[in-house]
């Protein structure tokens, strides 16, 4: 979000408006000159992306008065006051009602410019926390597929154009970019819809499982198979069966997957009755399938078959200027689960989220903005971006023991027995760190409590 201060410059004297103008247009502000209040409320709207600078003494319209009206206009518009000596006590009456800044009589340029530079970043980081809410009220609901950069615009473009041709499509993506929402897209968007959407994670059952689960079988197929099961791929008739991870398929189950594309007939277990299906597949894989070192033992023929159309979802590190949007969404629907307040996007919180590369993608920010939902990652943010303050090694790993144990029990949302489990350490000793660090185990339980 491109952001170019600009500076509404008003008072009534010609001379010093001139001479101010001049040299803030030197120090590379876009100024706006106004020689009255009337003027100036006239021109100026909450969507003015700039500051006030205004003199008091003005006829008709003071200063003050003219503060007044623009804090009733723009609550977050910062206003500077240029006060003579007298003054001063009606100043800082304004500073405490809101105003910005006042600047007394005489004063050197550059006690303006480092004024008006210090407000200007506080209203570019109200105006861009007021697009993003703009842009998510905007935007459809398939958040994780949410984005303004060009990369996503024409993903989407594609998913709908892809939607109603009825094809087997393969989708590429690393984990955590949002395969499956695309995959239940191209079925929402398309004349399927009315049908199922069948999804299977090829890569979280075992070999003695997946072929029952896909096909079906009949009683008696094998021990344990008391009564019939009606297989994935049969479900999904009419609809769209979904294939996470198909290169974790078992090889054999490749073979019969690869028939059922060519045949559209299944045979479940136990039965050599062939049953006709209308499906369409979309299988996402998150390896290069078309890479014969990546594909490995996944089969060559299927994946031909199934590479009729492939979309790639990008990774957040290739779409940096999303992850601002797509953070706000998630910290604000963290915020109604855990029934608080979203706290407002800080200059340092946004450069941590766009140098970060977020190898886990959505799922990973989506973790992240419930942390700092929460309150737990946001002063971590906040420390990596004070270089300057620099702490001795006892205290960083106080501070780092402090946030695994915080890590641990926004995972387990505040389970005792599972939070011990996962650092390793005996329960007295859990519970005297936590009285040593100041954590309440209660704010995570009531993070489960709002799943």
């Amino acid at each position: 979000m491109d952001f170019q201060p600009s500076v509404a410059f008003v008072d009534d004297d010609d001379d010093l408006r001139n001479a101010n103008r001049q040299t803030l247009e030197l120090a590379g502000f876009t100024v706006v000159p106004f020689a009255d209040a009337m003027s100036a409320l006239r021109s100026l709207t909450p969507d003015f992306a700039g500051i006030v600078v205004t003199d008091v003494r003005m006829p008709n319209i003071d200063g003050l008065e003219l503060f007044r009206r623009l804090h009733a206009l723009d609550a977050d518009l910062p206003v500077i006051l240029i006060t003579g000596h007298g003054d001063i006590d009606m100043a800082v009456e304004a500073i405490q009602e809101g105003a910005y800044d006042f600047i007394a009589k005489p004063y050197p340029a550059d006690r303006l410019v480092q004024s008006i530079l210090r407000a200007a970043e506080k209203r570019r980081l109200v105006m861009e926390n007021r697009q993003l809410r703009l842009a998510l009220e905007t935007s459809d609901d398939n958040l994780p597929l949410i984005g303004q950069t060009p990369v996503m615009q024409n993903l989407r473009k594609t998913l709908r154009h892809v939607a109603n041709a009825d094809v087997d499509v393969l989708i590429a993506g690393e984990t955590g970019t949002g395969k499956e929402v695309a995959a239940s897209l191209l079925h929402e968007w398309s004349r399927r819809k009315q049908g199922n959407f069948v999804a299977l994670n090829c890569g979280a059952l075992p070999e003695t499982v997946i072929e029952s689960e896909l096909f079906g079988h009949e009683a008696g197929a094998f021990t344990g198979a008391q009564k019939k099961r009606v297989g994935r791929i049969e479900h999904a008739s009419g609809g769209t069966l979904f294939l996470d991870e198909i290169e974790s398929m078992p090889l054999s189950t490749q073979v019969k997957l690869l028939r059922v594309l060519e045949t559209r007939e299944i045979t479940p277990l136990g039965t050599n009755e062939h049953r006709p299906v209308d499906l369409r597949v979309v299988a996402a894989a998150k390896v290069d399938l078309g890479s014969p070192e990546q594909r490995a033992n996944f089969r060559e023929d299927l994946f031909y078959r199934l590479n009729v159309v492939t979309i790639s979802i990008p990774p957040l590190r290739e779409r940096r200027e999303d992850i601002p949007l797509l953070f706000t969404h998630f910290l604000h629907r963290a915020a109604a689960r855990f029934k608080s307040e979203p706290p407002e996007m800080t200059g340092a919180l946004r450069s941590r989220l766009i140098e970060l590369d977020w190898p886990g993608n959505v799922r990973e920010l989506s973790h992240f903005a419930e942390r700092v939902a929460l309150g737990l990652d946001e002063l971590e943010g906040e420390r990596l971006s004070q270089t300057t303050n620099i702490i001795n090694l006892p205290e960083a790993m106080e501070q780092h023991e402090a946030n695994l144990i915080r890590d641990a029990l926004s995972a387990n949302h505040g389970d005792v027995r599972s939070t011990i489990e996962t650092l390793g350490i005996p329960r007295k000793t859990f519970y005297d760190k936590l009285q040593r660090h100041g954590i309440d185990r209660a704010v995570y339980a009531k993070q489960k409590l709002g799943d």
